[in-house]
């Protein structure tokens, strides 16, 4: 059951980063106020999102090992 969690988590991020780099892309082709804070989010994000994932991932294996 773990591999499956694990292989799906890793499957969402990477769809979600993939994600997040088109929109880096079409943000930074836009122009406007708008477009800088919409692109200043998405870089903020791209590096947030696997940060995050790495952290959740690493709390669950402590967790996991303080049950047995």
């Amino acid at each position: 059951m773990y591999n499956k969690i694990k292989r799906f988590v890793a499957l969402a991020g990477a769809v979600l980063l993939i994600l997040l780099y088109l929109c880096t892309l079409i943000f930074s082709l836009m122009e406007g106020e708008l477009a800088q804070g919409l692109l200043r989010a998405s870089i903020f994000a791209t590096v947030a999102v696997p940060v995050l994932l790495y952290a959740i991932g690493l709390i669950y294996r402590v967790l996991k090992n303080r049950k047995h």
